[in-house]
């Protein structure tokens, strides 16, 4: 696994509450957004912050909701590292679980068109690896997703 960080997913209880406070309040950007669901902002060369509907993210997760909301609980937040194909991302989840991550959501083909699975580090952080066919980078850091 390269070391690099490509998304940073906060679950947040109201994505219209959130985009007042970081669009409205803060003056940042929104890159992409569904309304009700997520919004995207770049925040930095490559790097994108997901304000997702908690949720959704306890779907794919593949938790009961409660588990986001409650102390000792999972973490609210997903760290995503992208890579190039699917094969890729099952070859990094393998390596994860190799060197200790517990595999919580074996790669899949996922709703929104790319492949990824999860594993959680032994804090129970949840690393994404995915393939996103649709996310790019240009050579100035601005992303396409």
């Amino acid at each position: 696994m390269d070391q690099q960080l490509n998304f940073i997913s906060l679950g947040v209880r109201d994505v219209s509450r959130s985009r007042d406070f970081y669009i409205a309040g803060l003056g940042w950007k929104a890159h992409r957004e569904v309304p009700g669901e997520v919004i995207f902002i770049q925040v930095n060369h490559g790097l994108i912050l997901s304000l997702w509907n908690r949720n959704a993210m306890a779907g794919e997760l593949g938790v009961a909701i409660e588990s986001l909301q409650s102390p000792g609980g999972v973490p609210p937040i997903t760290l995503s590292h992208n890579v190039g194909s699917a094969q890729e991302v099952d070859a990094v989840v393998a390596d994860a679980q190799k060197a200790g991550a517990a595999v919580v959501h074996p790669p899949r083909q996922q709703s929104w068109g790319g492949y990824s699975g999860y594993f959680a580090d032994p804090d129970g952080f949840r690393w994404e690896i995915a393939y996103n066919p649709s996310w790019l980078v240009d050579d100035a850091g601005h992303v396409t997703v």
